[in-house]
Protein backbone atom coordinates (compact mmCIF):
# COMPACT_ATOMS: atom_id res chain seq x y z
CA UNK A 1 0.00 0.00 0.00
CA UNK A 2 3.19 2.17 0.36
CA UNK A 3 4.51 3.87 -2.42
CA UNK A 4 7.44 7.34 -3.25
CA UNK A 5 6.11 10.38 -5.56
CA UNK A 6 8.20 12.61 -6.31
CA UNK A 7 8.97 15.88 -7.77
CA UNK A 8 12.82 15.41 -9.05
CA UNK A 9 13.66 18.81 -10.75
CA UNK A 10 11.78 20.42 -7.08
CA UNK A 11 13.85 17.89 -4.90
CA UNK A 12 10.21 16.72 -3.14
CA UNK A 13 9.91 13.56 -2.04
CA UNK A 14 7.14 11.76 -0.67
CA UNK A 15 6.34 8.09 1.20
CA UNK A 16 2.81 7.79 0.85
CA UNK A 17 0.85 5.21 2.17
CA UNK A 18 -2.98 4.41 0.44
CA UNK A 19 -4.37 3.71 3.88
CA UNK A 20 -4.80 6.42 6.70
CA UNK A 21 -5.67 4.21 9.81
CA UNK A 22 -6.83 0.71 10.46
CA UNK A 23 -10.00 0.46 12.96
CA UNK A 24 -11.33 -2.41 13.77
CA UNK A 25 -9.20 -4.64 11.55
CA UNK A 26 -10.60 -2.65 8.66
CA UNK A 27 -8.32 -0.42 6.36
CA UNK A 28 -10.04 3.54 5.84
CA UNK A 29 -8.08 4.92 2.89
CA UNK A 30 -6.98 8.51 2.27
CA UNK A 31 -8.90 8.20 -0.84
CA UNK A 32 -12.12 8.10 0.70
CA UNK A 33 -11.16 10.56 3.38
CA UNK A 34 -10.36 13.18 0.71
CA UNK A 35 -13.57 12.41 -1.14
CA UNK A 36 -15.55 12.66 1.97
CA UNK A 37 -13.79 16.00 2.76
CA UNK A 38 -14.62 17.25 -0.90
CA UNK A 39 -18.47 16.54 -0.32
CA UNK A 40 -18.52 18.29 3.26
CA UNK A 41 -16.49 21.75 2.17
CA UNK A 42 -18.70 21.77 -1.36
CA UNK A 43 -22.20 21.37 1.22
CA UNK A 44 -20.83 24.40 3.22
CA UNK A 45 -20.22 26.17 0.50
CA UNK A 46 -23.59 25.38 -0.89
CA UNK A 47 -25.82 25.66 2.28
CA UNK A 48 -24.25 29.74 2.53
CA UNK A 49 -25.38 30.12 -1.33
CA UNK A 50 -28.86 28.65 -1.59
CA UNK A 51 -30.97 31.86 -0.80
CA UNK A 52 -29.79 33.90 -3.18
CA UNK A 53 -30.86 30.81 -5.65
CA UNK A 54 -34.31 30.26 -4.38
CA UNK A 55 -33.07 27.71 -2.34
CA UNK A 56 -33.73 26.20 1.07
CA UNK A 57 -31.44 24.20 3.37
CA UNK A 58 -34.20 21.84 3.64
CA UNK A 59 -33.94 21.32 0.21
CA UNK A 60 -30.07 21.21 -0.05
CA UNK A 61 -30.30 18.71 2.68
CA UNK A 62 -32.71 16.25 0.43
CA UNK A 63 -30.82 16.99 -2.32
CA UNK A 64 -27.73 15.59 -0.64
CA UNK A 65 -29.19 12.81 1.02
CA UNK A 66 -30.43 11.72 -2.53
CA UNK A 67 -27.43 13.70 -4.99
CA UNK A 68 -24.23 11.63 -3.00
CA UNK A 69 -25.26 8.16 -3.42
CA UNK A 70 -26.46 8.32 -6.38
CA UNK A 71 -23.34 10.49 -7.79
CA UNK A 72 -21.35 7.62 -6.28
CA UNK A 73 -23.01 4.80 -7.60
CA UNK A 74 -23.13 6.39 -11.78
CA UNK A 75 -19.78 7.43 -11.62
CA UNK A 76 -19.22 3.72 -10.20
CA UNK A 77 -20.98 2.34 -13.33
CA UNK A 78 -19.71 4.82 -15.65
CA UNK A 79 -16.18 3.69 -14.95
CA UNK A 80 -17.00 -0.03 -14.69
CA UNK A 81 -18.92 0.00 -18.10
CA UNK A 82 -16.07 1.12 -19.69
CA UNK A 83 -13.48 -1.22 -17.91
CA UNK A 84 -15.72 -4.12 -18.22
CA UNK A 85 -12.97 -6.28 -19.63
CA UNK A 86 -11.40 -6.22 -16.47
CA UNK A 87 -13.94 -5.88 -13.87
CA UNK A 88 -15.95 -8.77 -15.75
CA UNK A 89 -13.13 -10.72 -14.93
CA UNK A 90 -12.98 -9.89 -11.38
CA UNK A 91 -16.63 -9.14 -10.59
CA UNK A 92 -15.76 -8.80 -6.60
CA UNK A 93 -14.38 -5.95 -7.48
CA UNK A 94 -16.62 -4.37 -8.72
CA UNK A 95 -17.84 -2.21 -5.67
CA UNK A 96 -13.88 -1.54 -4.20
CA UNK A 97 -14.40 1.65 -4.88
CA UNK A 98 -12.12 2.19 -2.10
CA UNK A 99 -9.10 1.28 -4.43
CA UNK A 100 -9.94 4.69 -6.75
CA UNK A 101 -12.07 4.42 -10.06
CA UNK A 102 -14.87 6.64 -10.61
CA UNK A 103 -15.82 8.93 -13.27
CA UNK A 104 -16.84 12.01 -13.25
CA UNK A 105 -18.81 12.34 -16.06
CA UNK A 106 -21.12 9.29 -14.82
CA UNK A 107 -21.70 11.21 -11.36
CA UNK A 108 -22.82 14.70 -13.01
CA UNK A 109 -25.35 12.58 -14.96
CA UNK A 110 -26.42 11.08 -12.40
CA UNK A 111 -26.78 13.88 -10.30
CA UNK A 112 -28.76 15.92 -13.09
CA UNK A 113 -31.50 13.04 -13.48
CA UNK A 114 -31.46 13.43 -9.30
CA UNK A 115 -32.12 16.87 -9.48
CA UNK A 116 -34.30 17.00 -12.00
CA UNK A 117 -36.67 14.35 -10.83
CA UNK A 118 -36.63 15.94 -7.38
CA UNK A 119 -37.34 19.83 -8.73
CA UNK A 120 -40.00 18.27 -10.74
CA UNK A 121 -41.35 16.58 -7.42
CA UNK A 122 -40.93 19.21 -5.13
CA UNK A 123 -41.72 22.44 -7.43
CA UNK A 124 -38.34 23.99 -7.40
CA UNK A 125 -36.49 25.58 -10.60
CA UNK A 126 -33.91 22.96 -11.53
CA UNK A 127 -31.74 25.36 -13.56
CA UNK A 128 -31.07 27.00 -9.50
CA UNK A 129 -30.38 23.60 -8.52
CA UNK A 130 -28.21 23.01 -10.83
CA UNK A 131 -26.27 26.48 -10.58
CA UNK A 132 -25.80 25.51 -7.17
CA UNK A 133 -24.50 21.95 -7.79
CA UNK A 134 -21.77 23.15 -10.22
CA UNK A 135 -20.50 25.36 -7.70
CA UNK A 136 -19.99 21.97 -5.40
CA UNK A 137 -18.89 20.31 -8.25
CA UNK A 138 -16.12 22.02 -8.64
CA UNK A 139 -15.19 22.01 -5.03
CA UNK A 140 -15.41 18.43 -4.59
CA UNK A 141 -13.43 17.97 -7.66
CA UNK A 142 -10.91 20.62 -6.94
CA UNK A 143 -10.33 18.53 -3.84
CA UNK A 144 -11.00 14.91 -4.69
CA UNK A 145 -8.31 15.13 -7.51
CA UNK A 146 -5.61 14.83 -4.42
CA UNK A 147 -7.39 11.19 -3.69
CA UNK A 148 -5.90 10.57 -7.19
CA UNK A 149 -2.50 12.13 -6.00
CA UNK A 150 -2.42 9.91 -3.01
CA UNK A 151 -3.20 6.42 -4.75
CA UNK A 152 -0.40 7.51 -7.71
CA UNK A 153 -3.09 7.28 -10.25
CA UNK A 154 -4.87 9.61 -13.17
CA UNK A 155 -1.66 10.79 -14.24
CA UNK A 156 -0.08 11.36 -17.61
CA UNK A 157 2.35 10.98 -20.17
CA UNK A 158 6.30 11.34 -20.08
CA UNK A 159 7.50 14.91 -19.72
CA UNK A 160 10.39 17.04 -19.15
CA UNK A 161 8.71 19.85 -17.44
CA UNK A 162 9.89 20.73 -14.20
CA UNK A 163 7.17 19.70 -12.24
CA UNK A 164 6.94 16.53 -13.78
CA UNK A 165 6.34 13.62 -11.18
CA UNK A 166 7.96 10.51 -10.77
CA UNK A 167 6.34 7.32 -9.17
CA UNK A 168 8.46 4.69 -7.80
CA UNK A 169 11.37 6.06 -9.17
CA UNK A 170 10.00 5.58 -13.01
CA UNK A 171 10.23 8.41 -15.21
CA UNK A 172 8.39 11.71 -14.83
CA UNK A 173 5.29 12.38 -15.81
CA UNK A 174 2.58 14.42 -16.11
CA UNK A 175 0.67 15.45 -12.89
CA UNK A 176 -2.42 15.38 -14.53
CA UNK A 177 -4.44 15.38 -11.24
CA UNK A 178 -2.89 18.46 -9.94
CA UNK A 179 -3.62 20.07 -13.77
CA UNK A 180 -6.80 19.60 -13.12
CA UNK A 181 -7.36 20.55 -9.08
CA UNK A 182 -5.90 24.03 -10.23
CA UNK A 183 -8.21 24.47 -13.84
CA UNK A 184 -11.36 23.98 -10.99
CA UNK A 185 -9.92 25.84 -8.26
CA UNK A 186 -9.62 28.74 -10.62
CA UNK A 187 -13.19 28.21 -12.48
CA UNK A 188 -14.98 28.28 -8.78
CA UNK A 189 -13.02 31.49 -8.25
CA UNK A 190 -14.22 33.10 -11.03
CA UNK A 191 -17.86 31.56 -10.80
CA UNK A 192 -17.98 32.89 -7.05
CA UNK A 193 -17.60 36.15 -7.80
CA UNK A 194 -19.30 36.31 -11.12
CA UNK A 195 -22.42 34.71 -9.64
CA UNK A 196 -23.36 37.88 -8.32
CA UNK A 197 -24.04 39.17 -11.47
CA UNK A 198 -25.73 36.45 -13.03
CA UNK A 199 -27.93 37.13 -16.17
CA UNK A 200 -30.39 33.95 -16.09
CA UNK A 201 -31.32 30.89 -14.15
CA UNK A 202 -29.01 27.91 -15.05
CA UNK A 203 -25.73 30.12 -16.17
CA UNK A 204 -23.27 28.85 -13.36
CA UNK A 205 -24.33 25.39 -14.52
CA UNK A 206 -23.87 26.05 -18.35
CA UNK A 207 -20.60 27.42 -17.38
CA UNK A 208 -19.55 24.97 -15.72
CA UNK A 209 -19.79 22.32 -18.13
CA UNK A 210 -18.13 24.76 -20.50
CA UNK A 211 -15.12 25.56 -18.42
CA UNK A 212 -14.59 21.99 -17.27
CA UNK A 213 -14.99 20.96 -20.47
CA UNK A 214 -12.47 22.98 -21.91
CA UNK A 215 -9.85 22.03 -19.46
CA UNK A 216 -11.07 18.11 -19.60
CA UNK A 217 -10.57 17.94 -22.89
CA UNK A 218 -7.22 19.27 -23.00
CA UNK A 219 -5.99 17.44 -19.83
CA UNK A 220 -7.46 14.14 -21.04
CA UNK A 221 -5.45 14.10 -23.99
CA UNK A 222 -2.34 13.86 -21.09
CA UNK A 223 -3.62 11.08 -19.54
CA UNK A 224 -2.87 7.42 -19.92
CA UNK A 225 -5.44 6.05 -18.12
CA UNK A 226 -8.58 7.31 -20.13
CA UNK A 227 -11.11 4.82 -20.55
CA UNK A 228 -11.84 4.31 -24.58
CA UNK A 229 -14.62 3.52 -26.74
CA UNK A 230 -12.83 1.96 -29.71
CA UNK A 231 -10.05 4.46 -30.24
CA UNK A 232 -11.80 7.34 -28.78
CA UNK A 233 -11.21 8.49 -25.26
CA UNK A 234 -14.99 8.94 -23.86
CA UNK A 235 -14.08 11.51 -21.59
CA UNK A 236 -12.58 13.52 -23.96
CA UNK A 237 -15.38 13.17 -26.44
CA UNK A 238 -17.63 14.26 -24.00
CA UNK A 239 -15.86 16.99 -22.73
CA UNK A 240 -15.59 18.73 -26.09
CA UNK A 241 -19.18 17.72 -26.86
CA UNK A 242 -20.04 19.13 -23.52
CA UNK A 243 -18.27 22.49 -23.89
CA UNK A 244 -19.25 23.40 -27.38
CA UNK A 245 -22.82 23.13 -26.83
CA UNK A 246 -22.73 24.87 -23.20
CA UNK A 247 -21.18 27.73 -25.33
CA UNK A 248 -23.74 27.55 -27.98
CA UNK A 249 -26.42 27.47 -25.48
CA UNK A 250 -24.76 30.60 -23.49
CA UNK A 251 -24.20 32.59 -26.26
CA UNK A 252 -27.97 31.95 -27.89
CA UNK A 253 -29.06 33.35 -23.97
CA UNK A 254 -27.01 36.23 -24.45
CA UNK A 255 -28.17 37.52 -27.79
CA UNK A 256 -31.78 36.86 -26.63
CA UNK A 257 -30.97 39.28 -23.51
CA UNK A 258 -29.17 42.01 -25.46
CA UNK A 259 -32.39 41.92 -27.91
CA UNK A 260 -34.64 41.66 -25.60
CA UNK A 261 -33.03 45.10 -23.79
CA UNK A 262 -33.19 47.21 -27.09
CA UNK A 263 -36.85 45.85 -27.71
CA UNK A 264 -37.57 47.21 -24.14
CA UNK A 265 -35.65 50.21 -22.75
CA UNK A 266 -37.08 53.01 -25.75
CA UNK A 267 -40.66 51.28 -23.79
CA UNK A 268 -38.76 52.10 -20.47
CA UNK A 269 -37.25 55.60 -21.32
CA UNK A 270 -40.82 57.24 -22.54
CA UNK A 271 -42.60 56.03 -19.09
CA UNK A 272 -39.97 57.84 -17.39
CA UNK A 273 -40.74 60.50 -19.36
CA UNK A 274 -44.50 60.22 -18.48
CA UNK A 275 -43.55 60.19 -14.78
CA UNK A 276 -41.66 63.34 -15.10
CA UNK A 277 -44.02 65.01 -16.90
Amino acid sequence: MEHTISFPALGLNLDINRVAVNLFGKDIYWYGIIICLGFVLAALYVNRRTQEFGVTSDNLMDCLIICVPVGIISARIYYVAFEWGYYSQHPNEIIAIWKGGIAIYGAVIGVVIALAVYSRMKKLSFASLCDLAAFGLLIGQCIGRWGNFVNGEAHGGATSLPWGMSIDGASPVHPTFLYESLWNLVGFIALHFYSKKRKFGGEMALLYVAWYGLGRAWIEGLRTDSLYLGPVRVSQLLAGISCIAAIVVLVRQYNRIKVEKAFYAPEQDKADEKKGE
